[in-house]
């Protein structure tokens, strides 16, 4: 007699010990709703008494069926007979409550649990359950009321916290985890390098770098990738390639890791050498590896070797174009002046161009002053983030369309598109100083600005002339000028060398790419202080020196 028919002709005579068999050899023959259906007949024998090992059962049928609802009728009957703060029923519903992402009811269920468990387990679930969503704030809320914390609790913190693009206080979380004792692992450190690249924290990616090998951290292929990409972001890439020559090779990703790192910094020759080299190594490329090969490229006007490349990919490697391999092909041959090739390249793509591929390919209409392929362009484009509106609106003012320009303005803020803000930053001493254009909050702003004028004038006098034509705005030249005066690279120069000796190099971080103006200017102030000085764009690296640009004002 089944199980089924003995619930059904004896329903009166079931007593829990034979009810949990019942609903587990459900569950264990891969029937868990069948568990979830027995357990509702159960319900109207008199002498049914389920106890925390029946609602155990449920609750993993519930996981297993994917019915949350069901789940949540347990909690609620659970909470009637008293048996919530059984820690053999909490843990299991609590998980149930992560994995579907009911986080509120989860939080509920690990502030209980809280007053008898100081298991790191379940507040780590907690911990992933909020990053996931991408909920900081809530996670950390959870981080501090943890009575314990191991490892994986900092670790997930500090990856959170690089996801969410908090680099600083990354950085902070994994100072703590240092000082409270703990010995950060390989996950801990691959993600404050992270931090470290994408902040260009230089200094405290060096002493990230030393408490690696003061603790013995073994280097895997993740670790020596992070470390080849945190100097490479900070600057240093004479360092990246010193790390990546002493080490096996033979991990993909470091080598696109390598490759990308020298088409960040406009080494196109380099990375040709190096493909040779992977090649040679019987390493074979992928599909990132493609995208970094064309963005060098697009970066130093190797227009015969990108096209090459682009062929070698379907033909030799049979990788299929994605929209990344076409948007920096158009890039590439948008920057070479090219845009009808590049035109013809989108029109004929077998994947639907994004909104990057079109900005390109607009950018380059308004650099080689191509105003009928750009007025076809902006009809294919729709606008998406602020940086779209700048694009469209400087084309129109470009070619002195005023009122067409003013209108993409009204456009985005009846849209309630925010502009994103130019901000450039520094990192002296393990500090980050931070300015946007015409900044006076920093504490040193009367000796900053009193250098960036004696700056300014000692450019004037080796040549500068500000670029007032990049200002598109229908305002007289003196304001013109005065709006390129003050622009945020130009004040995170003159603060380092407020703060630098002669000769120090500097390194200035930017969130957007660099103006024409700041370029020419950095160029000549190179020249003048006789000093090495590195901009970090949106784009790519620029390293300045003796009044020359590594970009060879192909950028």
């Amino acid at each position: 007699m089944s199980y089924t028919n003995c619930l059904k002709k004896h329903p009166t005579r079931l007593f829990f010990p034979y009810a949990n068999s019942i609903l587990r050899a459900s569950l264990e023959k891969g029937s868990p709703q069948k568990s979830l259906m027995d357990y509702g007949t159960m319900l109207n024998s008199t002498t049914f008494c389920p106890d925390y090992r029946t609602y155990g059962i449920l609750l993993r049928a519930c996981l297993k069926y994917s019915d949350i609802y069901a789940a949540m009728q347990i909690h609620s009957r659970l909470t009637k007979v008293g048996l919530l703060r059984n820690q053999h029923i909490i843990a299991p519903l609590l998980r149930l409550y992560i994995d579907y992402d009911c986080m509120t009811e989860a939080r509920e269920l690990f502030w209980l649990m809280l007053e008898w468990s100081t298991d790191p387990f379940h507040g780590n679930l907690m911990l992933t359950g909020f990053l996931k969503g991408g909920q900081l704030d809530k996670a950390y809320q959870i981080f501090k009321r943890m009575p314990v914390k191991d490892v994986v609790s900092w670790n997930s913190m500090i990856a959170g916290a690089v996801r969410s693009s908090h680099l600083k206080d990354a950085m902070i979380l994994f100072s703590r985890l240092v000082n409270s004792g703990l010995v950060p692992d390989g996950f801990s450190f691959s993600s404050v390098l992270s931090a470290c690249a994408r902040a260009g924290a230089l200094f405290y990616g060096v002493w990230v770098h030393r408490l690696m090998a003061e603790l013995g951290v073994e280097k895997n292929n993740i670790l020596i990738s992070a470390l080849v990409d945190m100097y490479a972001k900070c600057g240093r890439i004479d360092v990246s390639v010193e790390i990546f020559n002493t080490v096996k090779r033979n991990h993909v990703p470091m080598w696109n890791t390598m490759i990308g790192s020298l088409a960040a910094h406009g080494l196109g020759q380099d990375v040709v050498v190096l493909f040779h080299r992977m090649e040679h190594a019987g390493v074979v490329p992928d599909g990132v590896t493609f995208v970094a090969l064309l963005t060098a490229c697009s970066h130093c006007g190797m227009v015969e070797e990108a096209r090459q490349y682009f062929e070698a990919m379907t033909t030799k490697y049979y990788i299929t174009p994605k929209v990344e391999h076409y948007g920096a092909m158009v890039d590439t041959l948008s920057r070479a002046g090219l845009l009808d090739e590049a035109y013809n390249l989108v029109r004929s793509m077998v994947v639907k161009p994004d909104a990057v591929i079109w900005r390109a390919l607009l950018s380059a209409c308004r650099r080689h002053h191509q105003t009928k392929l750009g007025e076809i362009t902006i009809e294919q484009m729709v606008c998406q983030g602020s940086g779209d509106y700048t694009l469209l609106s400087n084309i129109y003012s470009s070619i002195n369309r005023w009122v067409d320009s003013e209108n993409v303005w009204k456009e985005r803020k009846k849209k309630k598109v925010r502009k994103n803000k130019g901000l450039s930053w520094v990192e002296l001493g393990g500090s980050t100083h931070e300015f946007k254009a015409g900044d006076r909050s920093h504490p040193d702003t009367d000796d900053i600005y009193r250098v960036l004028h004696g700056l300014s004038k000692k450019a004037k006098a080796e040549g500068y002339s500000p670029s007032t034509e990049l200002v598109m705005k229908d305002v007289s030249h003196e304001e013109r000028e005065e709006n390129l005066t003050f622009h945020s690279e130009k004040l995170a120069v003159a603060y380092s060398v407020l703060k630098t000796g002669p000769g120090t190099e500097i390194m200035v971080s930017k969130n957007l790419q660099t103006c024409g103006d700041c370029h020419e200017w950095i160029k000549i102030i190179s020249k003048v202080l006789c000093r090495v000085i590195i901009m970090r764009d949106r784009a790519r690296f620029h390293r300045f020196e003796s009044g020359c640009c590594s970009c060879k004002d192909y950028w």
